[in-house]
């Protein structure tokens, strides 16, 4: 299975890797003295032993499985020969077991392609699993052990959000694939959202040593709840450097009421406005005291916000109590509720607090992106096209405010084929007339060209003339 990494000052390593030829189940519990867990500085002298007895037998390895086709050497194709060889890829990682009937959280990307998944308990107990809901864009998934014939150990979701910086926490998972491994620290920051992981993600950051195959596992507080799901770390040795990140049990509950609610995915609900994070050079502009909040730029009309009554130029600065300081932020603060739900949005308006409530709603629109009108003529010809929607493009993971028409797929023998288009590129603009509808596109390319098109293709405006 493929590890993602991203690269921004040093390299940002996801945890799912590990070597699976080593990896071993996980050791059961000795029978220790009774000891007390540290509740401040002099208690350091004491134990961690009562949290992890207590949370431990909910951590489970998990081993994800997937066969993947490889194309034989050219050389032997050229010839007519050379049939495609099948290849196994396993990837190690962790998770954890929150409801007793056998119900466990991990990492999207622990899973991800996998055809057959194993879960070994801390008893050693191995149990296949099969994937509930996978939820790319928080890197969660939620997995059904089968055959499950008692009540398991669970960990508890602490949704609250009532962590500080400092607060003590241990990280139980399986690094390397050596078997259960618990590490502590503190948490280092919350709210971690310019990490490169997910543009709706608030990350809990700690100091706690998180390794490849500890993906998935659990970040524990001292009163042995689930407060995080370890998934990221930075690093340039693609090792520990205490810098790492989990998804805050409120998402990762989110994820688990969709799953068990019988929904196929999680469904967002949006605020309907975009901004910009406060800079010092804008807070000196607008007569703030310090750079805070996001100042909105664009309010989507009749959406939740607009109905609250939100403004351009209003500075967001928190939203049920959270501060907001950029997109991504207000983006998990919203996503994070269900639709219906009231929020509370603070904002600066001319230097004045105001609070106001907004009822979040789903964005307008189908995301199907399987919809479309399939082109039969000019530059476009054999493209399948849809005009974009918000719930269109967040699903596409584009901007919900965006416009213009998309293209859902290209036929191999299409004129769109030849001249380069590709699936989802964004139709902006054909000879200078702003592309709206399928119908917009089939009219603009009516009869002989040259056409002057513009594409945005993965944020990236393209301009092309073609003859």
């Amino acid at each position: 299975m493929q590890t993602r990494s991203i690269v921004l000052v040093a390299a940002l390593a996801l945890s799912a890797c590990g070597n699976p030829t080593n990896s071993k189940a996980q050791e059961g519990e000795f029978a220790q003295p009774t000891r007390t867990a540290p509740s401040d500085a002099a208690g350091m002298k004491s134990s961690f032993a009562p949290v992890v007895r207590s949370a431990a037998p909910a951590v489970v390895n998990i081993s994800a499985r997937s066969v993947q086709r490889v194309q034989a050497d050219p050389f032997f194709q050229f010839f007519g020969g050379g049939i495609p060889q099948a290849r196994v890829a396993e990837s190690v990682g962790s998770g954890v077991i929150v409801r007793s009937d056998g119900i466990v959280v991990t990492n999207n990307h622990v899973i991800d392609g996998a055809q057959q998944i194993k879960v070994v308990l801390n008893d050693r107990r191995e149990f296949p699993a099969t994937v509930i809901l996978a939820d790319e864009r928080s890197d969660i998934a939620v997995l059904r052990l089968e055959n499950v014939s008692d009540r398991l150990p669970v960990l508890a979701i602490d949704d609250q959000e009532e962590q500080q910086v400092g607060d003590l926490v241990l990280a139980i998972g399986n690094p390397f694939g050596v078997g259960q491994t618990v590490t502590n620290g503190i948490i280092s920051a919350l709210n971690r959202t310019e990490t490169g992981i997910s543009d709706s993600g608030s990350f809990i950051q700690t100091d706690a040593a998180i390794n490849p195959g500890n993906s998935g596992g659990a970040l524990v507080d001292m009163d042995g709840d689930l407060i995080g799901i370890n998934t990221a770390i930075f690093s340039r040795s693609g090792s520990s450097a205490g810098v790492g990140f989990a998804v805050p049990a409120a998402m990762v509950k989110r994820v688990v009421d969709s799953a068990l609610g019988g929904a196929k995915a999680v469904v967002r609900p949006w605020l309907g406005v975009k901004g910009d994070t406060v800079t010092g050079d804008i807070a000196g502009s607008l007569g703030l005291s310090r750079p805070q909040g996001l100042v909105v730029t664009d309010v989507y009309a009749n959406g939740p916000a607009a109905r609250a009554g939100l403004r351009q130029g209003d500075v967001i600065t928190a939203v049920d109590g959270q501060e907001i300081n950029d997109q991504n932020g207000l983006n998990y603060r919203i996503g994070s509720r269900n639709p219906n739900d009231q929020v509370q949005v603070a904002i600066l308006r001319d230097g004045r607090p105001q609070t106001l409530t907004a009822r979040v709603q789903t964005l307008p629109g189908d995301a199907d992106p399987r919809q479309g009108v399939v082109i039969q003529s000019g530059p476009f010809a054999g493209a399948q096209v849809v005009a974009l929607n918000p719930a269109l493009a967040d699903r596409l993971g584009g901007d919900p405010f965006a416009t213009g028409v998309i293209v859902t797929g290209v036929s191999g023998r299409g004129y769109a084929a030849r001249a380069g288009f590709r699936q989802n590129d964004l139709i902006v603009s054909i000879n200078g007339r702003a592309i709206a509808s399928a119908r917009d596109v089939e009219a603009a390319g009516a009869g002989r060209g040259p056409w002057e098109i513009v594409v945005n293709r993965g944020g990236r405006q393209i301009r092309g003339v073609l003859r």
